[in-house]
């Protein structure tokens, strides 16, 4: 079973860039689809980006289009998160989660919906402040 760990939050200035990665300590993330989650304090778990297993099909949320870059890499077991013109409004905690797909029909499908995720990392600290 994939145990997703999530690495790169910290303290950045508005304007500026982190990338998160997500690693497994368990098994590989080849046979699952991604999805980086957020939550900002006081307010409920959100998606922010998601992957297919292939890689070929990506979504994101309003809030973050044209200036985030979700990507995986099969080979090293691991998923990205890229953040650019970042916000006070991105602060969160980001989490990185894993669907496994057992039927190939869904190679190229993407979930946006938290429940729809099966392991979860334990979250990483984003911070956006002067």
């Amino acid at each position: 079973q994939v145990r997703p760990v999530e690495s790169g939050g910290g303290l950045v200035q508005p304007g500026g860039s982190l990338r998160l990665s997500c690693a497994s300590s368990g098994g590989t993330f080849s046979r699952h689809a991604m999805g980086w989650f957020r939550q900002a304090p006081g307010k409920t778990r959100a998606l922010v980006a998601a992957i297919s297993w292939s890689g070929d099909t990506t979504y994101y949320s309003r809030s973050v289009k044209g200036r985030f870059t979700i990507s995986r890499d099969n080979g090293e077991n691991a998923a990205y998160l890229q953040m650019n013109r970042l916000t006070p409004e991105d602060t969160a905690v980001y989490f990185c989660a894993a669907r496994r797909i057992t039927d190939r029909m869904f190679y190229t499908r993407v979930y946006r919906n938290e429940d729809e995720y099966d392991n979860w990392g334990q979250g990483t600290q984003v911070t956006v402040s002067s």
